[in-house]
Formats: structure tokens, sequence, C-alpha cells
């Protein structure tokens, strides 16, 4: 089996404008980009994953030798498929996409999706148990699968495994629901905080 995580990471100008309230641009950019090399070193870190592609408009400096898929600026869900149609291409049996702000994320909670079990899709819920935060994707049963990142998501995701005819399994970890949307969810970011402060 090989296993890919797919990492998208917005450019940093674009992300976090919530968060505008409480951290100048700057201090959401260093954010941003420090979120970004965690959840790539965990994703390295996890013992069940062979490659890495960052899913970017950019070169971030946690690229090492990930393979880079351009956003071509036509939305998540878009780049995302993308991104799932070339780790297919290249032998992947399965993808690992996580979101690239989960600052308490370690390399269990990557490897707890990485071991679904063949023809399984794994997902992995927000705090809100609304949104997604990470899927898990068995190739190439799932290689067509519709991304539907945005509103509902995990809903929408769990209806996609439906009609692919996937079972699904949902993981609930403290790292792989708490990402940084709104002010308050900033204190799971303090450690990553003090770093840059």
């Amino acid at each position: 089996m090989t296993c890919w995580a797919i990492i998208p990471i917005k450019a940093s100008a674009e992300a976090k404008s919530r968060l505008a309230g409480a951290l100048d641009p700057a201090a959401r950019q260093r954010l941003v980009c420090a979120m970004a090399d965690h959840v790539a070193a965990a994703a390295r870190a996890a013992v069940n994953v062979e490659r890495l592609c960052l899913v970017t408009p950019g070169r971030p400096d946690c690229a090492g030798d990930a393979l880079l898929v351009d956003d071509p600026g036509q939305g998540l869900n878009a780049a995302l498929g993308a991104a799932l149609a070339q780790v297919a291409a290249q032998g992947a049996s399965r993808a690992v996409i996580v979101a690239a702000d989960l600052p308490t994320l370690t390399p269990r909670d990557i490897e707890l999706l990485a071991a679904a079990p063949a023809g399984e899709i794994a997902i992995a819920p927000d705090r809100h148990g609304t949104g997604t935060n990470a899927l898990s994707l068995p190739l190439p049963q799932a290689t067509g699968f519709a991304f539907a990142f945005g509103p509902d998501s995990f809903a929408l995701h769990h209806d996609e495994a439906g009609r692919l005819g996937l079972s699904i399994e949902v993981i609930h970890s403290h790292g792989l629901a708490r990402d940084i949307d709104e002010p308050p969810d900033l204190a799971d970011a303090a450690a990553l905080l003090d770093r840059q402060g």
C-alpha cells in the first residue's frame, strides 16, 4: 500500500481573514505558515505515509521534496480533485487529505487516517461536527470523489461516500478537530504563536 498525504495551503494573503480582529496581517501570515509547516512535519513523521503533496499557488518553505500541485484559483475543491488525480496516477493506494490549519495535529492522527481499511473512507470532522478537517480516500475506488469543502462539508462528504458505495469510518481526535477559523480558536494555536512571537 502506498499512502500519500495531500495538504492544501492557501496563499497567506487570503488566509484566515476571520482572524483580522485578533491578529494583524503580518501575524496572520506567520500563523498560516507556522501551521502549514507543523501539518507537513506531522505528515512526514507518520510511519504509514510515503509521500507528500502540497496544493498551493506558490512554493512554501515546507515544500521540501513534496509534489507541488498548483492551485489555479478555481477553488479548493477543484484543486484537490486535480491533486487526487495526480497521486492516483502515480500509483497511490490511499490519499489522506489534511487541512493546513491544525496546530495540535500529531503524526498519530495522520496514521489513524492512513490505516483505514481497504475500500473504506475515513472522515475527521471539525470541533463543531459540521465541517471536514481530514479525509482518507481509498484508491482507485475514490478517484472520482467530489470534494465539497465549505459549509456542511461533513454531511456532503458522507453523502459522496455513499454515492461511491464506500463505507465510512468517522475519526474523532483532538488534533484533527481543532482547526483555526475564529479568534476563540486561537487558544489551540498558542504554542505556535509563542514560537512566532
